[in-house]
């Protein structure tokens, strides 16, 4: 059990995917401007996330490696991936549509959204078993979720403040995002 709260940790707050990684900042610019919006792609890429590691785990070990097959981890990957995103798009167009306007063009980039395919490699990578995979994805997209809702707030109140015409829009992004990457370095001691 500690493992896994371990592994939660890690993912979520001490090697945050976005924050400490770098890893899918083009959504985390892109859909942080509202936070509802924000909340939205998050909790989709927490879905998208949660079972593209439920599949491609037994995939993984029980097709690709036994067979000799692991050359073709990254193809499978992404059609798994971009078969899951099929089924949220079809989801969100029909009970959630204002969500699925205001996503936009960011849904179907849910599709090639690196920290997706990030965390199936991942879990391959330090071998983790099924449940420690899914803790694991759980971590990083809670991760992800927190990091464009920080954003999202900051972006909030950067609205009524005074910045210099040549900070506007993505420069004062990234160096509000530098400072909240900084604030998360704080938490690497935390698991020894």
């Amino acid at each position: 059990m500690s493992d896994l709260i371990k592994i939660f940790v890690a993912a979520f707050l001490i090697n945050n995917i976005i924050l400490m990684r770098f890893i899918a900042l083009c959504s985390y610019i892109g859909m942080t401007s509202d936070v509802g919006q924000s909340v939205g792609m998050g909790l989709a890429v927490t879905f998208v996330t949660v079972m593209a590691s439920a599949v491609t785990w037994p995939i993984y070990y029980w097709i690709l490696k036994p067979n000799g097959l692991e050359f073709l981890e990254i193809l499978v990957f992404i059609v798994v991936i971009a078969a899951l995103v099929q089924l949220v798009e079809f989801y969100l167009k029909k009970s959630v549509p204002t969500l699925y306007h205001a996503m936009g063009i960011y849904l179907p980039l849910i599709t090639t959204n690196c920290a997706i395919l990030a965390v199936t490699f991942d879990q391959i990578t330090n071998n983790y078993n099924f449940v420690q995979s899914i803790v694991f994805s759980v971590a990083v997209s809670l991760g992800y979720l927190l990091a464009m809702l920080l954003l999202a707030g900051v972006r909030q109140r950067l609205k009524n403040s005074p910045i210099p015409a040549f900070m506007m829009d993505t420069p004062i992004l990234f160096l509000t995002t530098s400072l909240i990457a900084v604030a998360f370095m704080g938490f690497a001691g935390l698991i020894k």
